[in-house]
């Protein structure tokens, strides 16, 4: 595929963007960046979450994981959706009866400052590394496809798609994501769609035909009950799947930020309940597009990439394959790529001015208008730091990469909000930080004991084990812990 077909997508994609973002952001100021000003329409909020929880990750990394694992994801999205379902009737109302505008404001009137600022910072970390591996995939196709052949740098390649995605997300904040949100899911599900229905014609298959090739193929297994020491146990994956969607989801502040622009919590149940439903036939959808590539490659006699998450990038831009599946790739990718990292600098730039800086609360609304676009440049640097060192280092697939730093810095978030929501006891608050350090080490030294010593292989259900080590050691700290009016009262 030609680099200037690419270029040229590239281009006609971002200039929508800009225009969506212009369109969205006019009279724009703090609260339409931070809260959307809570005017979305849940539908529209709805369609745009399918979009949000799809990013490039998913779009390069899901169909080549058929390979190894066929479709066992499917059963950690299952647990997604029951996930979903705790996010809306349990969080959802509590975050709106406090109308937060960072959700780690809960934290704070539970527990104090110092756990306040934990969360925080555990987001931080969490948003800037997940965010940056997400994004690494789609630079690291972007170079495959143009960079690489024009002999430019990667370092080069991460500068200035960063810098699109700073200059669109500049001004509307959360407004302008939910509509260019709408736009990825729409370019999302499209390109998957016809993807499919292309590969299916270059190989002679009808519509039934096409069913009997997936159902028939190896690659299509979706439900795995035989070994629980493998990481693809139904249980492990659907219960890891339960937990992850709480805390990426209901636990991160760039997710809900999308579902508290919604204008009560009834309206934000609503879109929580419809996205994750359809997210699954989605996600199946990639899957399928999966089992379609792998039989493509054995039946054209086509060495299979070292990478997975290769497969579909090799398959797209195939001579046999029409032109128009590689500019369907791209458009996919970008669309996923732009919104998912876009929404990660939205967010972290909220977080890092509300709840590390508590600048809203210091500064009138020109000063805070000057922080926060400072603070967003900042995040943008950041983030393409992140995203070089991670391209020299890492060996892992994206996918797998994602949810295993997630269940590091996600699960002291999870811990933190399960002992504070079902417990009333006080903690020392000072020590939190310590404790929510101290679980992430204590259960990378579980993984390795339970792999070396009993042979079993830990999936993501690693997030629980990291959040109930945290979970113990609030407990602790609750022992003997004076009520906070009293501490505070002997300060």
């Amino acid at each position: 595929m030609s680099p200037i077909v690419v270029i040229i997508t590239i281009v006609a994609y971002f200039a929508l963007l800009m225009f969506i973002s212009w369109i969205s952001s006019r009279g724009s100021n703090n609260a339409t960046f931070f809260t959307g000003n809570r005017q979305a329409p849940w539908g529209v909020v709805a369609f745009a979450m399918i979009g949000a929880t799809i990013s490039g990750v998913t779009f390069i990394s899901v169909p080549g994981m058929v390979v190894g694992k066929g479709y066992a994801y499917l059963q950690m999205v299952l647990g997604f959706i029951v996930g979903y379902f705790a996010i809306a009737f349990v969080l959802v109302p509590m975050f709106y009866k406090r109308n937060l505008i960072s959700i780690y404001g809960y934290l704070e009137g539970r527990f104090g400052k110092k756990t306040y600022h934990t969360g925080a910072w555990f987001f931080f970390i969490s948003k800037i590394l997940g965010a940056s591996v997400r994004f690494f995939v789609v630079c690291a196709v972007l170079q495959l496809l143009v960079f690489g052949p024009l002999h430019i740098p990667f370092e080069f390649n991460v500068i200035v798609t960063i810098a699109l995605i700073w200059l669109y997300t500049l001004q509307g904040g959360v407004k302008t994501l939910i509509w260019t949100d709408t736009l990825k899911s729409f370019c999302l599900i499209m390109s998957v769609i016809l993807c499919i229905y292309f590969i299916a014609q270059n190989l002679g298959f009808g519509f039934g035909d096409t069913v009997d090739a997936i159902r028939n193929h190896g690659t299509s297994r979706m439900f795995f009950f035989d070994n629980p020491m493998e990481g693809t146990y139904f249980w492990k994956q659907f219960l890891a799947g339960v937990f992850m969607a709480i805390a990426t989801n209901g636990l991160d502040q760039d997710m809900m930020q999308r579902n508290l622009a919604c204008k009560d919590s009834k309206q934000s149940q609503k879109n929580m309940i419809v996205s994750g439903i359809v997210q699954f036939f989605v996600i199946a959808a990639f899957l399928l597009l999966g089992t379609l590539l792998v039989i493509f490659v054995q039946s054209k006699g086509i060495a299979f990439p070292e990478k997975s998450d290769e497969l579909f990038g090799l398959v797209a831009t195939h001579p046999e394959i029409p032109v128009v599946v590689g500019v369907l790739f791209v458009i996919g990718l970008i669309a996923a790529a732009y919104s998912a990292a876009g929404s990660a600098l939205t967010s972290l730039t909220t977080s890092f001015t509300v709840d590390i800086l508590g600048a809203h609360k210091k500064q009138d609304d020109k000063r805070l208008t000057r922080t926060r676009k400072l603070v967003h440049l900042a995040m943008s640097v950041a983030m393409g730091a992140v995203i070089i060192v991670f391209y020299y280092l890492s060996e892992e697939d994206a996918i797998s990469a994602v949810y295993t730093l997630a269940s590091y810095t996600y699960g002291p978030i999870l811990g933190l909000f399960v002992f504070g929501m079902f417990g009333r006891r006080p903690v020392r608050d000072r020590l939190v930080p310590a404790v929510c350090i101290l679980a992430p080490v204590l259960s990378w030294a579980t993984q390795w004991a339970l792999k070396n010593w009993c042979g079993y292989e830990t999936s993501f259900e690693l997030l629980l084990i990291n959040a109930a080590y945290t979970i113990i050691g609030l407990f602790m700290l609750s022992l003997g812990a004076p009520r906070r009016e009293e501490a505070e009262a002997n300060v």
